[in-house]
C-alpha cells in the first residue's frame, strides 16, 4: 500500500510537468500507460494523481489496447460540442432577414435605420429567441459571404446622349490649338478649405505621440475666413496656376484667375498666341449658363487680344477634367496631415507642389472683393462679340477680341424706327411662302413643339416657327433674331435647334433663298436702330 502512494506522489510531480506541453488525447495516453504499469488498482491511483476521472483514464486504456494509428487531431470527427448555428436552425435565416431588411425583412423594423453591428445584430437575435455572440454573429456573416464594405462612388445617374460626342469635339479643339502652338488650359474650382488650425486629412512623418494639435470644432474662423483655390492647369506645359482668392468664388473671380495667369506664366510661354482654349467644368462660377463667364471673358478677350474659346465637359462629368487628377490632386497629396493655419501656408504649400513628370506650379494670394448676385441683363448679353459652334452651342463657343459700343439706355427714335412694321417679317419674300402657308405650317408643328416645360418662353409659337423660317430661309443667325424678335441670344438659339429638330422629324425642308431679298435692308436699319451696333451683320442683296 505504501508503494502504491509513493508512486501516486511520484506521477503527480511527473503529469504536473508534462501536462501543460500535452493536449487532451496525448494526456489520456499517457495517463492509461502509467495505469498499465501499476497494475491492479492503477487505473484509481493514476486518476487520483492526476485528478481526472477514473473514466477518462479507462478511455485512455481502451484507446490505447485498441492499437489504433496516430489521428493527428485532438478529438475524433464530430467530437466537441456542436455549433450554436446547427443547434438552433434558424438562427442562420434570422441573421440575414436583420441584414437585408430591404428585400426579405420586415420593412418596418427598427434595425433597418441602426448600424448594424455585431454586437446589434446579437442583441436582436437574442430578443426574438436566438442567443449568440457577437463573434458568432460576425463568423456566420462571413460564411455568407458578408464582409465589411464602404459606400462606392459608381451610380452616375441618366447620362446626357451628346456626352462622348462632347468628349470627342473637345478632344478634336484640343488638338487643333495644341498642333497651331496656341495655349489649351483646364480650369476649376478647388475645395474651399477653413484657414486655421484645423483637422487636414492625411497623415505625415512627426515624433512619435506628438501629433499637431487642432481645434475639435470646425468653425470657420471670422477673422481668417476661407481660402477659395481657383486653379488653371496648362495641358502642353505641364504647368499649374492657382489663384488663392478670400473672398466668394464668383464669375468675376474664375476669369480674374485666367488674366492672372496670363499675364503671370501664359504670354511668356505663348508669345505669338491668338487663341486661347479654355476647357471648364458645366457647372459652378465657370457653368456654361453663367452670364457673368461669358462678360468677364469677353472683356478678357478685349483687354487681351485673344479669341477665347470655351468648351465645356458634359454635365456629370467634372471628374474627368484634366485639372482635377493632374494639378488638384498633387496639391492635396502634398499638404495632407498639415493644418492649413494661415493663407500664406496655403500659398507656399501649392507652390511647393511637384511630381516626378515634371509638374511645376506658381501660386497667389488674390484679397480683391468679388461681390455675388451680379444681374447681367439681355442687352448685355446681346451685345457680347460671341459666337457659337455649330455643335452644342450652349457648351462651346469663343469670345472675339474686338470692343462693342455700350448700349445706351434710352435712345430716340431713329428715322428706320418709324418706317418699322413687325409684319414685315412675314413678308413673303423673306419668308419663302405665303402668309396662309405659314400659319397652316404652325399649325402642323404645334402639337409636338408648342409646350412649356420650365420657365415660360419670351416667344409664343408663331414666332417661334417665323424666327426658324427666317434663319433657314435667309440666314439669319440668332443675334439679329434675337434683337428683331425682343428677345435673347441664349433662348434664341434654343428655339431656332428645338425647331430644326421638329422640321427634320417631319420630313419639312426650308430651302434656302437663291438671292437675298431686298427687304434684308430694313432688317439691318432696324437691328442698327436697336442696338447701336454695327458688328451685327445681316447678308444683304449684292
Amino acid at each position: 500500500m505504501r508503494i502504491l502512494e509513493e508512486a501516486c506522489a511520484q506521477l503527480t510531480m511527473k503529469f504536473e510537468v508534462l501536462f501543460p506541453h500535452l493536449d487532451e488525447r496525448q494526456r489520456r495516453l499517457l495517463m492509461a500507460a502509467e495505469a498499465r504499469a501499476l497494475g491492479h488498482g492503477g487505473v484509481r491511483a493514476v486518476a487520483r494523481a492526476a485528478s481526472m476521472s477514473e473514466t477518462t483514464v479507462r478511455k485512455g486504456v481502451s484507446e490505447l489496447e485498441a492499437g489504433e494509428e496516430p489521428l493527428g487531431r485532438v478529438r475524433r470527427p464530430g467530437g466537441g460540442r456542436k455549433r450554436v448555428a446547427d443547434l438552433d436552425p434558424g438562427l442562420r435565416p434570422a441573421l440575414l432577414t436583420l441584414v437585408e431588411p430591404d428585400e426579405r425583412g420586415d420593412p418596418m423594423s427598427p434595425l433597418r435605420w441602426t448600424v448594424k453591428s455585431t454586437r446589434t445584430l446579437a442583441r436582436e437575435l437574442a430578443r426574438t429567441g436566438h442567443k449568440v455572440s457577437a463573434d458568432t454573429v460576425a463568423d456566420l456573416l462571413r460564411e455568407e459571404g458578408f464582409s465589411l464594405q464602404a459606400n462606392a462612388k459608381t451610380i452616375e445617374g441618366s447620362q446626357h446622349p451628346d456626352r462622348d460626342a462632347q468628349f470627342r469635339y473637345l478632344n478634336e479643339q484640343a488638338r487643333d490649338h495644341r498642333d497651331a502652338g496656341q495655349p489649351v488650359i483646364s480650369v476649376d474650382t478647388k475645395k474651399k478649405e477653413l484657414v486655421g488650425e484645423f483637422k487636414n486629412n492625411g497623415l505625415q512623418w512627426r515624433p512619435a505621440a506628438d501629433p499637431a494639435p487642432v481645434n475639435v470644432h470646425d468653425f470657420a474662423d471670422p477673422r481668417l475666413g476661407k481660402a477659395v483655390p481657383y486653379g488653371i492647369y496648362d495641358l502642353a506645359a505641364n504647368t499649374g496656376w492657382v489663384n488663392v482668392g478670400t473672398d466668394h468664388d464668383t464669375a468675376a473671380f474664375a476669369v480674374e484667375s485666367i488674366r492672372r495667369w496670363w499675364c503671370g506664366q501664359g504670354r511668356a510661354a505663348y508669345p505669338q498666341a491668338t487663341r486661347l482654349l479654355v476647357t471648364a467644368d458645366a457647372g459652378g462660377s465657370n457653368g456654361y449658363r453663367t452670364r457673368a463667364w461669358k462678360l468677364e471673358l469677353a472683356r478678357l478677350a478685349a483687354e487681351t487680344g485673344l479669341t477665347i474659346t470655351v468648351c465645356h465637359l458634359p454635365p456629370g462629368t467634372s471628374k474627368w477634367n484634366k485639372i482635377e487628377h493632374r494639378l488638384f490632386s498633387h496639391i492635396t497629396m502634398n499638404w495632407r496631415g498639415r493644418p492649413l493655419t494661415s493663407h500664406e501656408v496655403i500659398v507656399n504649400s501649392i507652390a511647393a507642389t511637384t511630381t516626378r513628370t515634371g509638374l511645376r506650379v506658381k501660386a497667389a494670394l488674390d484679397t480683391n472683393s468679388y461681390p455675388i448676385g451680379v444681374k447681367i441683363g439681355d442687352a448685355e448679353m446681346a451685345a457680347l462679340p460671341l459666337t457659337r459652334h455649330a455643335f452644342h452651342a450652349d457648351w462651346n463657343y469663343a469670345l472675339h477680341p474686338q470692343t462693342r459700343p455700350a448700349i445706351p439706355a434710352a435712345r430716340a427714335p431713329q428715322a428706320a424706327d418709324t418706317q418699322w412694321d413687325q409684319a414685315l417679317l412675314t413678308d413673303p419674300s423673306l419668308t419663302g411662302m405665303p402668309r396662309q402657308q405659314l400659319d397652316n405650317l404652325t399649325t402642323m408643328l404645334a402639337p409636338d413643339g408648342d409646350t412649356q416645360r420650365g420657365r415660360p418662353p419670351r416667344l409664343t409659337f408663331p414666332e417661334q416657327v417665323l424666327a426658324t423660317v427666317l434663319h433657314l430661309r435667309v440666314a439669319l443667325a440668332a443675334e439679329p433674331l434675337a434683337v428683331l424678335f425682343a428677345s435673347s441670344r441664349t433662348a434664341m438659339h434654343r428655339t431656332l435647334l428645338k425647331n430644326r429638330r421638329l422640321l427634320e422629324a417631319q420630313g419639312i425642308t426650308i430651302p434656302p433663298a437663291k438671292t437675298p431679298p431686298a427687304s434684308l435692308t430694313v432688317l439691318q436699319a432696324r437691328v442698327l436702330a436697336l442696338t447701336g451696333d454695327t458688328s451685327i451683320k445681316i447678308k444683304t442683296p449684292c
